[in-house]
């Protein structure tokens, strides 16, 4: 399972990372609102924590931008806006759970196993533009009775230009993800 744990306190975001990983999750932490909206929409997440309080744009933000994105990854907010109105606020905008803290770790990863169960409901077999077929079993993508195999890699970023059909999906998005700055991610 990968996660995305959107927290700017980094002592809290690295441990939860730690737990998750001794879970065998796999897990990208990143600290701010901006860069939350972008790796979820470049990429596939099972779950995302996310925290209100953030640099740039805020966790409610996020998840709304998420939503109206037709992203539909699970969001638990994880955050120390513990006032109802928050709450009310926080599952209003879209998001999934909301969970305050201070937290019990056992309780984050029942949430976070609860949310992974919630979805997996449409699991699609190929991806379709016009006379464009991407079929995501086996790499092959087809055009007018032709077909191509693709490699990893070209597979990757097929699916995502193939998700986002009416978004500019720039150089630097996908060098993001899969390119030299890939490295950069905090883990």
């Amino acid at each position: 399972m990968r996660i995305l744990v959107v927290e700017d306190e980094i002592n809290l975001g690295s441990a939860i990372c730690e737990l998750l990983k001794e879970q065998k999750y796999q897990v990208d932490l990143i600290d701010n609102g901006d860069d939350a909206v972008t790796y979820a929409m470049l990429q596939e997440y099972d779950v995302m924590l996310l925290d209100v309080m953030l640099p740039g744009k805020n966790g409610f933000d996020v998840v709304r931008e998420l939503r109206q994105l037709h992203n539909q990854v699970p969001v638990l907010m994880l955050t120390a806006k513990d006032d109802v109105q928050d709450k009310i606020q926080g599952l209003d905008s879209g998001a999934d759970d909301y969970m305050t803290k201070p937290f019990s770790s056992e309780e984050l990863l029942a949430r976070i196993r609860a949310l992974s169960r919630r979805q997996g409901e449409v699991v699609l077999e190929e991806l379709v533009f016009d006379d464009l077929t991407f079929h995501l079993s086996n790499h092959n993508l087809t055009c007018n009775g032709k077909s191509i195999h693709l490699g990893y890699k070209e597979a990757e970023v097929m699916k995502v230009l193939m998700h986002h059909l009416n978004m500019i999906v720039s150089k630097e998005m996908l060098m993001l993800m899969y390119g030299k700055e890939a490295s950069n991610r905090k883990q």
